[in-house]
C-alpha cells in the first residue's frame, strides 16, 4: 500500500470528530508559518461583515501549541462519549452551532460594552464548539456519573463547574487582560447556553438543528453530481424497539431499556425513536 492510499485508509476509519481534530492540526501546522487573519473573527461587527464565513472558520484556528493540545485532548474524550449516544450528524449541528453561538456572543458583547471589554480584538479557538458538546451531555443526562480520579461525579457537577470557571474567566479578562482572556471566555460561555439548550429542547422531541443541517445538505447537494434511481419505499417496523418485540422489550428492566433506546440512537439516530420510546427516554433522564 503506498504512503498516499496508506493516509487516505487511516483518514476513512476516524469517525467525525476525529476527522475534525486533523482539520485543526493540518491548520495548525499551516499557522505555524502563517498569520491567518482572514480566518479570524473580529470582535468588530464592520470588519465580520467583509468576511462572514470566519464565524466557522475561526474554530479551526489555534496560534498557541497549549490551546491546541487541551482543545483536542477535550474534544477526542467528549467525541466518544458523544457518538456513542448519538449520530455523527447531531454532533456537527451541535459543534458548528456552539462555535458560532460563541463567536456571536463574542461579537455582541464588544460591540455593545467596549469600554469594558475593549475594541479590535479577534477570537481563535475550538474552545466554544467543545464546550458545546461538553454542556450537551451534561444538560441531556445530568445524572450520568463519570469516573474523577478515585470517585464518580454526575455530569451536571462537572458542567456546572466549568460554566463558573468560564464567568470567573471573563471577569478575570476584564480587570486583569495581561492574565486572562474575557473573549474567549466569552465564547466559552455562548457555547456552553448553545449545547445546554439544544440538550433541553431534544429531551422534548424537538431537534433544533435539524434546519442547520438541512442547510448544510443544501449547499453540499449544490457540488453534487445528479445521480438519478428508482424509488424505494421503506417501511418502519413501529412493533419494534432496537429490534426487539414490545413484549421481550417490556420485559427489560429500566437500565437495559435504556441502554435498548441508546443504541438505537446511536445506529439510527434521535429521529429513528417513536414517540413512546422518546417519552421512556425523557421519562428516565429525570
Amino acid at each position: 500500500m503506498s504512503l498516499n492510499n496508506d493516509i487516505r485508509y487511516k483518514l476513512s476509519r476516524l469517525n467525525v470528530l476525529e476527522k475534525i481534530i486533523a482539520v485543526n492540526l493540518v491548520v495548525y501546522v499551516f499557522a505555524l508559518f502563517l498569520k491567518l487573519n482572514w480566518f479570524e473573527l473580529p470582535s468588530n461587527l464592520s470588519n465580520f461583515v467583509v468576511k462572514p464565513w470566519a464565524i466557522i472558520t475561526y474554530a479551526f484556528v489555534h496560534y498557541d501549541f497549549f490551546h491546541i493540545l487541551f482543545n483536542m485532548l477535550w474534544l477526542y474524550v467528549i467525541g466518544r462519549m458523544f457518538l456513542n449516544l448519538f449520530s455523527a450528524k447531531m454532533a456537527l449541528n451541535i459543534y458548528f452551532l456552539g462555535a458560532m453561538s460563541g463567536g456571536l456572543l463574542f461579537m455582541i458583547c464588544y460591540t455593545l460594552f467596549p469600554s469594558i471589554f475593549g475594541a479590535n480584538s479577534n477570537l481563535v479557538g475550538a474552545s466554544a464548539a467543545v464546550r458545546a458538546l461538553l454542556i450537551f451531555l451534561c444538560a441531556y443526562m445530568p445524572n450520568q456519573e463519570v469516573r474523577f480520579f478515585v470517585f464518580n461525579i454526575k455530569l451536571w457537577y462537572v458542567g456546572l463547574a466549568i460554566v463558573i470557571l468560564d464567568i470567573l474567566g471573563v471577569f478575570t479578562g476584564i480587570n486583569n487582560p495581561e492574565i486572562g482572556n474575557a473573549g474567549g471566555n466569552l465564547a466559552h460561555l455562548g457555547g456552553a447556553l448553545l449545547g445546554y439548550f439544544y440538550a433541553k429542547r431534544l429531551l422534548k422531541g424537538d431537534d433544533i438543528g435539524k434546519g442547520f443541517e438541512h442547510l448544510v445538505d443544501l449547499f453540499v447537494n449544490m457540488f453534487k453530481p445528479s445521480k438519478k434511481g428508482p424509488l424505494k419505499t421503506v417501511h418502519k417496523n413501529k412493533s419494534k424497539v432496537g429490534g426487539y418485540t414490545k413484549a421481550d422489550f417490556n420485559e427489560f428492566n429500566n437500565q437495559k431499556k435504556i441502554d435498548v433506546i441508546l443504541d438505537k440512537i446511536s445506529k439510527s439516530g434521535y429521529d429513528s425513536l417513536t414517540a413512546e420510546e422518546k417519552e421512556f427516554l425523557f421519562r428516565a433522564g429525570k
